[in-house]
């Protein structure tokens, strides 16, 4: 979510599913009018125009970047998934376009805001509460939160979903993909529909906020005994479909902690890498979403603060199994197991030509031999995150095209990046080489 909303950028969501539609179509041809209107002129001055160049002019990037922000639902929630630094499978032409979306989310004004209020909480709801504040406090693709304090004296952060977005997945996600089809910038035969078919499937999950409030229950129970985060508490009392209120716990983006003493800011990645393999290979349940806004830091405690349970996933037994062997295998060396593994997983497929295999294994032996290294892992060292970064842009340009993933290991994949990106902004040095020997059993 974005740290602190731009009150002035309120601005009502459309709500009906044919506005939407109307909208993000009206944005897709004039992406294609402006990329007609630069390739005619290239073609006049004896230009041969490339599709990505003329996708990627200031006014494309702009329209698109300005209507998802205002379309918010799945729209840009599609867009920010795709501007993870950590993305893998899309070029980073496409995620250049999406890029502002991180931090552009709108608001909704306080008229609409009251309406969904109304639609969702008995009348009368307003004489129940001390004081609510009608400016949120954060703001992201799906909705924003808000908080307020009832009578009784109780905190809350309630979180408001954003009208219309879950009638309008459906419809979103196609045009979207219509977009990215169009664009040019996908690899060829890349196959796009099973991963718009996952996100269109994860995306109404995620506004199911009732399914959120039953995760951030099962998170608190399951973090009990750990010390190190906090989980606000859920009040179902004032929660519906569309409505998630939760206990308000005092905090500053994780960010914060980016200042803390060396020891400080090594004991929080290690909190969270222990975290990330503990949902893995422990409770099978995993936050998979690895937005920094979704960590926040007390402090006076110390403690990490967890928020955004609507990306929980039960992961396949399978999947887990399978990374499991997948890490016995890279921490022994054994080359053979590893690309067996590999195959299982997805990250090659049967008909994978042995040279494009053979660059795959490369890069999984460069990764291991990081991980295998005595000491501390340094996560401010660059050198592997750039060669892997090398190796897989030469990949790409070699014509591989990687084969449909399973959404679980997908999410997973993202999940690592984000904590890989996280613990090196910390700059810290984590005992990485321990928790992989212990869960891999070796």
């Amino acid at each position: 979510m974005t740290k602190e909303p731009d009150f002035h950028r309120a601005l009502a969501v459309p709500s009906g599913r044919m506005s939407r539609f109307t909208r993000l179509g009206a944005m897709t041809a004039g992406v294609a009018g402006n990329m007609a209107i630069s390739g005619l002129s290239q073609l006049a001055k004896g230009q041969r125009p490339a599709m990505r160049d003329l996708l990627m002019t200031p006014q494309n990037i702009t329209r698109v970047t300005e209507k998802l922000a205002q379309m918010r639902g799945a729209a840009m929630k599609i867009g920010q998934l795709m501007s993870m630094d950590t993305g893998e499978f899309l070029p980073p032409e496409l995620a250049q376009i999406m890029a502002r979306l991180r931090d552009d989310a709108h608001i909704m004004p306080p008229a609409q805001l009251k309406k969904v209020l109304n639609a969702n909480w008995p009348d009368g709801w307003l004489g129940q509460f001390a004081k609510f504040d009608v400016r949120p406090i954060a703001a992201a693709s799906i909705g924003q939160v808000h908080r307020a304090r009832l009578k009784d004296g109780t905190d809350l952060a309630i979180k408001v979903q954003y009208p219309g977005v879950a009638q309008s997945i459906d419809s979103d996600v196609a045009n979207v993909g219509a977009l990215l089809r169009m664009s040019g910038l996908l690899p060829k035969g890349f196959e796009l529909a099973p991963y718009l078919e996952e996100a269109r499937k994860q995306l109404h999950l995620e506004t199911d906020y009732e399914h959120e409030g039953q995760n951030l229950t099962r998170f608190g129970q399951l973090l009990a005994d750990a010390p190190a985060f906090t989980v606000p508490v859920h009040h179902p009392d004032w929660s519906t479909g569309e409505i998630l209120a939760m206990s308000f716990i005092e905090g500053e983006p994780i960010e914060g902690a980016f200042d803390q003493p060396k020891p400080e800011r090594d004991r929080i990645a290690d909190a969270l890498i222990g975290l990330t393999l503990r949902e893995l290979f422990d409770d099978g349940l995993m936050q998979t979403d690895p937005n920094f806004a979704n960590y926040r830091y007390d402090p006076a405690t110390g403690q990490i603060i967890l928020l955004d349970f609507g990306a929980t996933r039960a992961l396949d037994p399978n999947v887990v199994d399978q990374y499991r062997r997948l890490l016995a295998a890279g921490l022994a060396e054994d080359r053979s197991a590893m690309g067996a593994v590999a195959e299982e997983i997805g990250f090659v497929a049967a008909d994978t030509t042995q040279h494009h295999r053979a660059s795959i294994m490369d890069m999984m032996e460069l990764a291991f031999a990081g991980l295998r290294e005595d000491g501390p892992f340094d996560f401010t060292d660059k050198a592997l995150p750039r060669a892997m970064q090398n190796a897989g842009m030469a990949l790409a340009e070699d014509g591989f095209v990687p084969p449909p993933l399973p959404i679980d290991v997908l999410l997973l994949q993202r999940k690592f990046g984000g904590m890989f990106l996280l613990a090196s902004q910390l700059g810290a040095q984590v005992d990485l080489r321990g928790y992989l020997k212990r869960y891999a059993g070796v």
